[in-house]
């Protein structure tokens, strides 16, 4: 039966007879000049195409009839016109340049264009809106090419995580309005802190690859740049409520003044999120605002955007162990009483084991085993035309973070906490059961910039940069304990500061030479990191490191015809290790930077209704930081340099629009991704369970973790009349190992889930638009799992391994009215 639904990939599902041609031509109203990579859609039945090199565009297989088109461009004022088809038409069109300046141009700088010798894809406002039923923003990118998307609960509520070619949040570089996102320690991505984001967001653009120069740290997988709300022209309100499985709430109240007085506008959006999870106890209760004010000159705007995430999670980040999942009793009980005084320290936990339903085991049961994080977010954006060849954007920004996450500890050591052993009644107390909480109190704050200048139609440059500060106080809490000490409440058993100063200078040079498109993008990068404190195992962390770096970035573009262009680019990016790989060792076992070596070979092509991408890339280390399970000289289990490694594939990508009613789209890749020398470390214990040491295995050419050789992704999309449509929509993912030994026994096994998602719009009441819309995901309920983790160690001569998983729900739904006034 796969194998049949895996050739639907590929196969049309519906035929249709020719019938009309409506052929257009788009220019500049005050020049004359054609238009290239304009956007003009049949409104009513939301088929999109962009003009060709000549400004030139088709829509075939149309039934005569009046149709709406929308055509718009940066820069420019959107027209919309009504057509009357009768057979084989053909119009031309101007558009006047607006008068106000477009919001796009405040991440001009960092975005690729239709021309750009770079691999990505965008998704617009009318994409995200008919996705958004409150999962988070990973879940809304699933079907870009190489993406995978997981969630610690179960469905895409919570703790979320994307790997993109098979790397992970930490080397996809995330930007909102050119404002940097990824965490500055860590380098991931917590999309939990920006619960209903999606509901303020206009576009996003996910460059795979090194990608363009961007703020923040360097993409060593792909780089994801998000557009907040932008201009509406006339005042409107909605209300968005989504009801669905495991007691999943949506509900977004959004509100907007429209232009007012031709200059000022204000935005608003306050959502609440509240989900059981599929995994037990695997709640979620996510809060969110984003507020915006925007005044626009004829040539310049200026805008503060404020939104805030609050989020309160119960933790499921552990995962279910493969013995519950997969396993026998027999391997159940081997599991438990390998791990008895470690993970299972009750009878309470024990029945927890044996007990629960084996894909929706969560090892936690204290009632309180939450992550509690609350995230305010400021930008004040200024864009300025100077004059027709001169341009500049600017913003200043603040992040304020603050949160902790408790959990209960049984047994722990006095010493382990600052503490002096207690003697009651004659008997010394070394231990004790305790709750604790770990702290994270940060400030991010900076500034961005880029001036574009633009001489002709033949040259462009960009100077751009940004200087950003981070300030991270670190600290624990003893809140309570079963035996005191000289405790006293919410006792501080560690403290530490982190300052980390990052600054970036780059350039990008295009010039365009009748069919060729060439461009050069330099960048120098600078990274002060400082710690002073203690960890939480009282280690002195005092430690600074400064990282120099150059991201040069060459590539060209050749427009082989109107409809099609090859692009090729070499780029080279430099990375700096996270939090942990700098706290867990010294200055002698400090990892080195990472390198990638990025090659970028693509084919566009734009003809009647279709838009298809081919592209091959090679992405080349030096330096890839790894886990290979080696203690270091701190006694830390810390990444290490791996001195080559590799990731080579090809990607496609195609939207086909068959018909006014039907379109389809697909997308796969087919990738290997290699370590050419790796050294796995293990633990060894004799059968007393004393350290003896570490054993090391050498493997050559081994596969890196969480690389899948294939993943394809495909919709059909039918609209049998106007507001109504049905979408069909699967997503292959091929095994996946846990770690980098290719290992069977240590992998995650492939998966194709297929959901579907209906939708209705419509007017009625006086109201400016009804929605009704429903997605039922993994209709035909597989059971897989997306994400995982892997451990072991010898005992007494014997390898032990511990494999652990995080299920994703089965059949569930999520059914969504919107109503927009």
């Amino acid at each position: 039966m796969k194998l049949a639904m895996l050739i639907a990939f590929f196969t049309p599902i519906f035929l249709f007879a020719q019938e009309s041609v409506l052929t257009g031509k788009i220019t500049d109203a005050s020049s004359s000049d054609v238009m290239v990579g304009a956007s003009v859609t049949l409104k009513d039945y939301n088929v999109t195409t962009q003009t060709n090199g000549s400004g030139g565009f088709t829509f075939k297989n149309l039934k005569n009839g009046r149709y709406l088109l929308q055509v718009s461009y940066i820069g420019f004022k959107p027209l919309e016109k009504v057509v009357q088809v009768n057979g084989n038409t053909h119009i031309s069109l101007s558009l006047e340049k607006a008068l106000l300046l477009a919001d796009e141009v405040i991440v001009n700088a960092t975005r690729a264009s239709a021309n750009s010798a770079t691999t990505f894809k965008n998704i617009n406002k009318e994409e995200i809106e008919k996705n958004n039923f409150g999962q988070d923003i990973p879940y809304l990118l699933n079907q870009m090419p190489s993406m995978v998307v997981s969630s610690d609960a179960g469905a895409g509520v919570g703790y979320t995580s994307m790997r993109v070619r098979g790397s992970d949040a930490t080397r996809v570089n995330v930007t909102i309005n050119g404002i940097p996102y990824n965490d500055a320690e860590s380098q991931g991505s917590f999309f939990v802190n920006l619960p209903d984001f999606a509901s303020s967001v206009d576009n996003m653009q996910l460059q795979r690859g090194v990608g363009t120069s961007t703020n923040g740290a360097g993409a060593f997988g792909a780089s994801l740049n998000i557009q907040t709300s932008v201009l509406t022209d006339s005042a409107y309100a909605e209300i968005n409520n989504a009801a669905g499985s495991y007691g999943t709430l949506k509900n977004t109240v959004k509100v907007g003044t429209g232009l007012i007085n031709g200059k000022w506008t204000f935005d608003g959006r306050l959502s609440r999120i509240i989900s059981d999870g599929y995994i037990d106890r695997g709640s979620s209760n996510l809060k969110s605002y984003y507020l915006s004010g925007a005044y626009y000159g004829k040539k310049s705007i200026l805008r503060a955007v404020t939104f805030s995430g609050q989020e309160k999670t119960y933790q499921a980040w552990n995962g279910i162990p493969e013995a519950k999942l997969k396993g026998s009793q027999a391997d159940l009980l081997d599991h438990y009483y390998r791990n008895q005084g470690d993970l299972y320290n009750t009878v309470e936990d024990s029945l927890n084991l044996f007990n629960s339903d084996p894909r929706k085991f969560n090892m936690f049961s204290y009632k309180n085993q939450t992550d509690n994080y609350t995230q305010n977010n400021h930008q004040l954006l200024y864009s300025k035309e100077i004059n027709n060849q001169l341009s500049f954007n600017g913003a200043l920004h603040y992040t304020k973070g603050a949160g902790y996450y408790e959990e209960y500890k049984y047994g722990q050591k006095f010493n382990k906490y600052g503490l002096t052993p207690i003697t009651i009644n004659g008997t010394t107390i070394n231990k004790t059961d305790l709750v604790r909480r770990r702290w994270l109190d940060n400030h991010f704050y900076g500034l961005t910039y880029a001036l574009n200048y633009r001489p002709s139609n033949i040259f462009d440059f960009v100077l751009g940069g940004a200087y950003n500060e981070y300030k991270g106080e670190h600290f624990g809490e003893v809140i309570w304990a079963r035996y005191a000490s000289q405790t006293e409440n919410d006792y501080r058993y560690y403290d530490n500061d982190a300052t980390k100063k990052d600054f970036n200078v780059f350039g990008k040079a295009t010039a365009k030479f009748n069919q060729l498109n060439l461009f050069a993008d330099l960048q120098y990068r600078r990274v002060d990191y400082t710690f002073v404190g203690k960890d939480h195992n009282g280690v002195d962390l005092e430690q600074n490191a400064v990282s120099n770096f150059f991201n040069p970035k060459v590539g060209a573009t050749y427009q082989l015809d109107e409809k099609s262009n090859i692009y090729a680019s070499y780029a080279i990016a430099n990375k700096e290790p996270s939090r942990k790989d700098y706290t867990e060792s010294s200055t002698n076992s400090r990892p080195k930077p990472e390198q990638l070596h990025d090659i970028e070979l693509g084919y566009r092509y734009l003809r009647n209704n279709v838009t298809a991408g081919l592209n091959l890339f090679g992405m080349f280390y030096k330096d890839q930081l790894i886990l290979t399970g080696e203690i270091n000289d701190v006694g830390s289990y810390v990444r290490s340099n791996v001195d080559d490694s590799y990731r080579i594939g090809v990607e496609f990508d195609s939207k086909w629009a068959v018909s006014p009613k039907f379109s389809w789209g697909v997308n796969a890749s087919l990738s290997d991704h290699k370590i050419k020398e790796f050294h796995e470390f293990f633990d060894e214990y004799d059968a007393n369970f004393a350290p003896i040491g570490q054993q090391e295995n050498v493997y050559k050419n081994t596969n890196i973790a969480f690389a899948p050789k294939f993943i394809a992704g495909n919709e059909f999309a039918y609209k049998p009349c106007k507001g109504v449509e049905a979408a069909f929509i699967s997503k292959y993912v091929s095994k996946q190992y846990l770690d980098n030994t290719s290992n069977e026994a240590r992998k995650l096994d492939a998966f194709f889930v297929n959901d579907i998602r209906l939708g209705y719009q419509f007017q009625a009441l006086g109201l400016r638009n009804i929605g009704l819309a429903l997605q039922v995901n993994n209709i035909f309920n597989e059971k897989y799992e997306s994400n995982g983790y892997t451990y072991g160690y010898i005992f007494d001569g014997n390898l032990v391994t511990e494999n652990f998983y995080f299920p994703q729900a089965g059949t569930s739904f999520m059914f969504s009215l919107n109503v927009k006034f």
